[in-house]
């Protein structure tokens, strides 16, 4: 099976484009070398994608025939990505979270109608 076709159908792209760009851009490598997206993979490969600045670990355990269902995914592909590295993607995020200061960045619709209604009052 084609490997854009395989990441697709188990759901780690939502779109079978989607997964051939990515490994175009050599974000998914098979058994540590870029894959093309016309890369046969096989039953026991291990799979890195680079994703949302995480590199993910997969291991191949069987060859789905369509895109599967969410609950069937476990029966086809199995994380063995790091704990560590999982922790340490979430414990970033959640510092990022964290550190953005209330009231900075994009305004809201409120701050937005405020400062209409403040513009309004001085004309």
């Amino acid at each position: 099976m084609r490997i854009d076709k395989y990441l697709w159908a188990v759901r780690l792209y939502k779109s079978r484009s989607s997964a051939s760009i990515a490994c175009k851009k050599g974000y998914v490598q098979v058994q540590g070398q870029n894959a093309k997206p016309s890369r046969e993979i096989y039953i026991s490969d291990k799979i890195s994608i680079r994703k949302n600045q995480l590199v993910k670990q997969i291991y191949v355990l069987d060859l789905p025939k369509s895109r599967v269902g969410p609950k069937l995914v476990s029966q086809y592909s199995k994380d063995i990505t790091d704990e560590e590295t999982i922790a340490l993607h979430e414990a970033i995020a959640e510092n990022q979270r964290l550190s953005r200061i209330k009231g900075t960045g994009r305004p809201s619709k409120k701050d937005r109608r405020d400062l209409e209604d403040f513009l309004d009052e001085d004309a």
